[in-house]
């Protein structure tokens, strides 16, 4: 992340706000103290409810989960419906960028399976997985832009994420 802090774009930003989850209140927190912001957390950022199996073992997970976004009005297993989740952190992001200051960019730190579902959103396509991040193990990053909710740039690690030329 510390790598990430440096990068020019971020120091645009005005606002952070993450899910209630540790691993994205730990980046927010970073973030947040970096810029001298205040994190605002957003419990209907978080990631998709899977509660009902817990940890799975990575293959199991991964079938799991094709599932999910193969079936998304339908419960795989117990886990959260993936139109739920989808319509959930739609709702969450549009609030937040409604009640967001006039200025500066929006930081949402967030999850995976709930960033798909956004993006799949943002670009008017069915729900899939096509729109999941990289198997990066996470930090990965995209945007949008805030008045018109277009699509700026698709997943990137947020190391190598440039929104603007020579950034």
């Amino acid at each position: 992340m510390g790598v990430a802090l440096e990068r020019p774009w971020l120091s645009r930003v005005g606002s952070v706000i993450s899910s209630a989850e540790r691993k994205a209140t730990d980046a927010v927190r970073l973030v947040a103290d970096h810029f001298g912001l205040s994190p605002v957390v957003v419990a209907e950022m978080g990631e998709n409810d899977r509660s009902a199996t817990g940890y799975l073992p990575k293959a199991e997970f991964e079938a799991t989960a094709n599932l999910f976004f193969a079936h998304p009005e339908e419960s795989v297993r117990g886990w959260e419906r993936a139109i739920d989740a989808q319509r959930r952190i739609v709702a969450a992001v549009e609030r937040v960028v409604a009640g967001a200051p006039e200025s500066g960019d929006i930081a949402v730190i967030s999850h995976g399976g709930v960033g798909a579902l956004l993006l799949c959103h943002l670009n008017d396509v069915p729900i899939s997985r096509s729109e999941e991040e990289p198997n990066t193990g996470g930090r990965c990053v995209y945007s949008f832009d805030m008045d018109t909710r277009t699509l700026l740039s698709d997943w990137r690690l947020i190391e190598d994420y440039t929104n603007r030329p020579g950034e």
